[in-house]
């Protein structure tokens, strides 16, 4: 009995080590086959991941790049609009200013005044030679009447031109904060302006102060939109303009016929030039005529000189020389008369009509008489 206890024994604490043993193998194993499982997957993963992670790099790269690019333009466009702000705010300023200054009425003239030399400028006239400014002239009731600009026209007359600027309502008409109803008034206000200004200027009537200047003077007005307006919110303004003798203007109307102006003055420097032309042909007409008698006078003078100088030779081979070849009979010699012979050459005459001997027909005569000479010139050439 006690063997088999002892027997019994000493078998499980044999299991007992059996079981540890093979626990031991077993963990051994576990542990080499999990660290052999693990090397391998890290190998096998970072084979798959390093691809992705170096797209991960170029992709947060490219990022960063558009980043700080974003950040530049921003800063770029919030500077662009700051500055775009400023400006607006100093045109503001400045249009503002320029709005009370043309509410004076002398700033608002003299706009106009600069703005019609612009515009008469731009024709391609000249300051003096085409038109003058300022002229200052004094009607029968003793009223001084100085229109902006006078314009000559070919053959002496001249054209009067006034510059007029209604710029207060259409100024309120247009301004900030201004309701369809209020712009619709001070709209009108601008065309009740622009009708007194008509009525005044017709009444000023400078064609009778100024003979060489037709019935009717013109009304300049610096800008399209303003006699446009006019006429749209009162259609009775251009019956009332003829009327009172008044064409009133625009920038484009007004150069227009400034330019017709300026073709007539070109047409008339051509005309002039062809009288210019005819005067120096009839004095040169003249002057051949002068000449022809002239060459005829010398030809008879030289006919004269040969005739003289043959008989000369003549009378000096007849007369003369015979009686000096006597002294050779008494022994006086040494001295050789000359030979001279007689000229057969006689001088040759003006075949041209206009350098012939004659009396000048009636219709040369009239040609060279019947209007002043353009030139200056002797009777003789």
């Amino acid at each position: 009995v006690e063997a088999e206890a002892l027997l019994q024994a000493e078998r499980g604490s044999l299991d007992e080590r059996v079981a540890a043993a093979v626990r031991a193998a077993s963990s051994d194993a576990l542990r080499h086959n999990t660290d052999a499982f693990l090397g391998l997957a890290e190998t096998k993963l970072d084979a798959y991941v390093k691809p992705l992670r170096e797209s991960l790099g170029k992709v947060e790269t490219q990022v960063g790049a558009l980043e700080r690019a974003r950040q530049e333009a921003y800063g770029a466009l919030t500077e662009g609009v700051r500055q775009l702000r400023a400006d607006q705010e100093r045109l503001r300023t400045e249009t503002g200013n320029l709005v009370t200054a043309l509410r004076a009425p002398h700033v608002r003239g003299r706009w106009g005044e600069i703005q019609l030399r612009r515009v008469i400028e731009m024709a391609g006239m000249l300051p003096h030679c085409d038109f003058d400014e300022q002229s200052t002239s004094t009607d029968a009731d003793g009223r001084t009447l100085r229109p902006d600009v006078v314009v000559r026209l070919p053959g002496g007359k001249t054209v009067v031109i006034d510059s007029k600027v209604p710029l207060v309502a259409y100024l309120e008409a247009f301004h900030e904060g201004v309701d369809d109803a209020a712009r619709r008034r001070h709209l009108a206000d601008h065309a009740r302006h622009v009708r007194d200004h008509l009525q005044k200027l017709g009444q000023k009537a400078y064609w009778r102060q100024l003979p060489s200047t037709p019935e009717f003077v013109v009304m300049f007005l610096p800008d399209e939109t303003f006699l446009r307006a006019a006429f749209d919110h009162d259609p009775t303004l251009m019956e009332l303009a003829i009327a009172n003798n008044v064409i009133p203007a625009s920038p484009t109307n007004l150069i227009g016929l400034l330019r017709a102006v300026h073709y007539g003055w070109q047409q008339e420097t051509i005309a002039e030039s062809a009288r210019q032309v005819s005067d120096l042909g009839r004095e040169l007409y003249r002057r051949l005529s002068t000449m022809g008698a002239h060459v005829a006078k010398l030809g008879k003078s030289l006919d004269g000189a040969v005739r003289a100088y043959n008989e000369t030779v003549g009378s000096l081979e007849t007369r003369v020389l015979p009686q000096a070849r006597a002294f050779e009979r008494h022994g006086i010699t040494g001295v050789e008369a000359p030979e001279l012979a007689p000229i057969e050459r006689a001088t040759r005459r003006p075949s041209a009509p206009e350098l012939a001997t004659r009396e000048p027909s009636p219709a040369a005569r009239e040609l060279t008489e019947e209007l002043p000479l353009g030139i200056v010139a002797g009777d003789a050439a």
